[in-house]
């Protein structure tokens, strides 16, 4: 029996347009599985600026667990697998509670219904001093309260469902000591680590900083 040639002709059309279906669903599952883990489980961040450093710097990209305190209906803060919620060291992602739209990051200081007091760039949470090693101060001046609140605050109380959060730059950072508390919900994940950072002064890697766990 002779072969077809017009049925020859037609199989590698066949084949051709096998492979690209697979191509594209390849591409549409890799799409929808990177949707999947950004959404919920990690996504990335870039430091745009100074106020927590020397933790990170200006140029560090981070990584963000947003699992680690539960599970959100996506494009809401309506979270509806609750898992753990912020402590107190933290490095916490979040909507900036003037604009939204922005997020920040900060370290959070005190929980809901822990008393704040600062006294001369010293910090107090319940009545104990906070000891934290990574806290840094570049300004010697001290401003009085009625000045402004930078270096003496409180006493206030943190309403429940609210976190105190400040910057690890502590003289250098607008945090919640001039606009107040973040609400639980708008915490979008905790920092964890840090996976590529570029210093824009000197045009260069700081390859040491790779992979750099943040605590």
């Amino acid at each position: 029996m002779k072969n077809d040639p017009q049925k020859e002709a037609a199989a590698p059309a066949k084949v051709s347009k096998g492979k690209v279906r697979e191509n594209v669903e390849a591409l549409l599952i890799a799409i929808i599985l990177a949707l999947f883990i950004r959404t919920f489980v990690v996504q990335a961040f870039k430091i745009p600026s100074g106020s927590m450093q020397n933790t990170l710097l200006i140029g560090d990209y981070i990584l963000v667990n947003k699992f680690i305190f539960g599970v959100k209906v996506p494009f809401t803060d309506v979270t509806f697998i609750p898992i753990k919620e912020p402590q107190r060291g933290d490095i916490i992602v979040f909507k900036y509670p003037e604009d939204p739209s922005k997020d920040f990051i900060k370290r959070v200081v005190a929980l809901g219904g822990d008393t704040v007091r600062i006294e001369n760039k010293k910090v107090y949470v319940n009545g104990v001093l906070q000891d934290n090693p990574l806290a840094i101060h570049s300004d010697a001046r001290i401003f009085p309260k009625d000045f402004q609140p930078r270096d003496n605050y409180g006493p206030a109380v943190v309403p429940e469902g609210k976190l105190f959060v400040m910057g690890d730059n502590r003289d250098e950072s607008n945090d919640s000591r001039f606009w107040g508390f973040v609400d639980v919900s708008a915490v979008r994940g905790k920092a964890f680590m840090i996976y590529w950072s570029w210093d824009k002064n000197d045009f260069g890697v700081r390859w040491q900083r790779l992979g750099d766990i943040i605590h």
